[in-house]
C-alpha cells in the first residue's frame, strides 16, 4: 500500500487502521481473515479434517474452516482453509535490505555507459549447480527478455555471455576469466532442501580463492532469492521476484561507476 493511498483514502475510509498493528484484512478491517492450502500426510477423512483444524489453531488462527479437501494420492489429503488471524506485525518498524541504486530504462542504462565508463560492460550467467531452468536467467539476459522489457543482449553497451542451465561453478569462473568480465550473474530457481545456498556459498569461496572476487560484480536472482540473503552470503546484490533486466543493468553500470571512483 503506498504512502499516498493511505493519506488519502485508506485512513478517511476505516479509522480503526493502526500500522503499528498490521494483520490480515479480508471484509473489514483487522479482521484477520485469511485464505491457504497445504497437504497433510494422512488419507482423507474426519480425523484428517480434525487435524488441520488443529494445526490452524495452532498457527494463530480463530475458527478455522476447511472448505474443501481432497486425497492427492493413497495417504495424502490437500486442504482448502479459512481462519480469521489472531496475531499481528508492527508495519512501522519494518526495513528490508535493497539495492541501492536508480532503476533506468534501457536507453538511460546505455547513455551512462557510454558517458561515464567508456565501454562495453562484459556480462557473464548462467543457471548454475544442477539448475536446468534458464527461464530467470534468460530473462535478464537473453535479448526479448520479459514484459516488454529487453534483456542485457539488446543493451547497446553490454556485451554478454549466457551459459544457459547446470552450468559449474568452475566453468562459469572460467567463462568470466577468458572474457574479462565485469559481472556475474548466478539464477537459481532449484532450492528444494537449500541446494541453492550451498552453490551460492560455494562460489563465493571458490573466486576468493582465486583471487576473483574482488574484480567483479556478483549478482544473483531467483524466486526465492532476496538482496539481504544475497548479501549474508556474500554477493553485491539479490534479485528476487518483480526485478527484471533494468534492475540489473542499473545497479551493474552504477556499481562499476562507483567502484572506479573509490
Amino acid at each position: 500500500m503506498s504512502e499516498g493511498l493511505y493519506t488519502t483514502e485508506t485512513k478517511d475510509f476505516d479509522q480503526t487502521l493502526d500500522l503499528s498493528k498490521i494483520k490480515p484484512y479480508g471484509d473489514t478491517m483487522n479482521d484477520g481473515k485469511t485464505q491457504l492450502s497445504f497437504t497433510l500426510p494422512v488419507p482423507p477423512g474426519d480425523e484428517a479434517v480434525e487435524a488441520a483444524r488443529q494445526l490452524l489453531r495452532q498457527m494463530g488462527f480463530d475458527n478455522p474452516q476447511i472448505v474443501f479437501h481432497k486425497e492427492l494420492t493413497k495417504g495424502f489429503t490437500f486442504f482448502n482453509c479459512y481462519g480469521s488471524y489472531t496475531r499481528s506485525v508492527d508495519f512501522t518498524k519494518i526495513k528490508v535490505p535493497k539495492v541501492e541504486s536508480v532503476k533506468w530504462d534501457m536507453k538511460e542504462t546505455d547513455y551512462f555507459i557510454k558517458e561515464r565508463i567508456g565501454r562495453k560492460i562484459i556480462v557473464v550467467g548462467a543457471s548454475t549447480g544442477t539448475d536446468a531452468h534458464t527461464v530467470g536467467i534468460d530473462a535478464i539476459m537473453n535479448m526479448k527478455g520479459f514484459a516488454g522489457r529487453f534483456g542485457l543482449e539488446r543493451y547497446d553497451m553490454f556485451e554478454t555471455y549466457n551459459m544457459g542451465s547446470q552450468v559449474l561453478n568452475e566453468e562459469i569462473i572460467a567463462k568470466a576469466i577468458e572474457t574479462n568480465a565485469d559481472a556475474m550473474l548466478v539464477s537459481q530457481t532449484v532450492t528444494q532442501k537449500d541446494v541453492h545456498i550451498k552453490n551460492m556459498v560455494e562460489l563465493v569461496e571458490m573466486l576468493e580463492a582465486e583471487g576473483l572476487r574482488n574484480k567483479l560484480i556478483l549478482c544473483a536472482g531467483g524466486p526465492r532469492i532476496t538482496h539481504e540473503l544475497a548479501k549474508e552470503l556474500g554477493y553485491d546484490a539479490g534479485f528476487g521476484m518483480n526485478t527484471y533486466a533494468d534492475d540489473v543493468a542499473s545497479f551493474i553500470a552504477q556499481e562499476i561507476e562507483r567502484r572506479k571512483n573509490k
